[in-house]
């Protein structure tokens, strides 16, 4: 006879104002597809206490706690990082031997491409396509060669475009505009290429600017329940971000911090919240960390005063 006690519950996230955390459910109709997805997107938390018995002697017990998820949600909890971090090390060494990646320097995205080149004579160079946290660069393995490469700091458009090519095919192109000019590049996914440049170069947004760094949380408001997500905030010369572990781009980004409140409310870290309002509204954050909070307090733009003492 196997005596079992388990609870499960749906999601690692805590919930904002609409009752505890982590209340145990169960759904005798939820499929597998249902459980794959809750695993993935949310996760689920097992406690899990097993005693087997034979002829009504208890001989083993099992206690079971364990948090499975997403390895992004699992990041965004603070769970696993050590070893994402040894892994994206080990990715970052294994490519530096082909590529020439520069020390901090992680690739977002690579796939098959190439490069047109219009001088002397337009002709397609194929070779592969990689986007960094620092530039956009077509690499050639054999002969090992840099066909084309531009920082996302001077990446001012990006645009999907359709042409024909000599067999009259229509094949879709990405046109990448610099200071320098526009280049058309091929690539294996095109709008996703674009789409990681407007995040990360056209829009300025590869990285967040040097500052205070902390563990901070970021209530995220949705059509459902609001949640909040673990992650880095960061204070400095060009205002406040936050980026959660597995965000591709900071989900909040205020370059003027007009004021800081702090008001009682529940997070997971304490009963404090943080009410940060800029030019693109209020955000609220929570954190543990007092002196990253009194960084952000001080970083509340002053109006600027006219000579006779009045506000500009």
């Amino acid at each position: 006879m196997t005596d079992v006690l388990a609870r499960t519950t749906p999601s690692l996230r805590a919930a904002v104002d609409d009752g505890p955390a982590l209340q145990p459910t169960r759904d005798l109709h939820a499929t597998l597809p249902d459980l794959l997805d809750a695993l993935l997107t949310k996760g689920v938390y097992l406690d899990l206490d097993l005693i087997i018995t034979v002829a009504d002697i208890p001989l083993v017990g099992v206690n079971l706690r364990a948090a499975v998820a997403g390895i992004e949600t699992m990041l965004e909890h603070g769970m696993m990082r050590g070893w994402d971090e040894q892994t994206r090390a080990w990715v970052r060494q294994s490519l530096a031997r082909r590529v020439p990646l520069e020390a901090d320097e992680e690739v977002v995205a690579r796939m098959a491409g190439g490069h047109r080149q219009d001088d002397p004579a337009t002709v397609w160079r194929p070779g592969t396509v990689y986007l960094t946290t620092r530039r956009l660069f077509v690499w050639r393995a054999d002969p090992r060669e840099l066909l084309w490469q531009t920082g996302l700091d001077d990446v001012k458009g990006v645009q999907v475009r359709t042409e024909a090519t000599l067999g009259g095919e229509e094949r879709e192109r990405l046109a990448v505009t610099t200071p320098t000019g526009t280049t058309l590049l091929s690539a294996a996914a095109p709008g996703r290429l674009a789409t990681l440049l407007r995040r990360g170069g056209a829009e300025g947004a590869a990285r967040p600017s040097p500052g205070r760094q902390a563990p901070v949380w970021y209530r995220e408001d949705r059509a459902g329940p609001s949640v909040w997500r673990g992650g880095t905030g960061t204070v400095g010369p060009d205002g406040l971000t936050w980026q959660g572990a597995g965000d591709a781009r900071p989900a909040v980004r205020l370059r003027e911090v007009r004021d800081v409140r702090a008001q009682a409310g529940r997070s997971p870290v304490g009963r404090r919240v943080l009410h940060v309002t800029g030019e693109a509204g209020t955000v609220r954050l929570a954190t543990r960390d007092e002196d990253w909070a009194r960084a952000l307090a001080a970083s509340v733009h002053a109006p600027a005063q006219t000579p006779e003492g009045g506000e500009t």
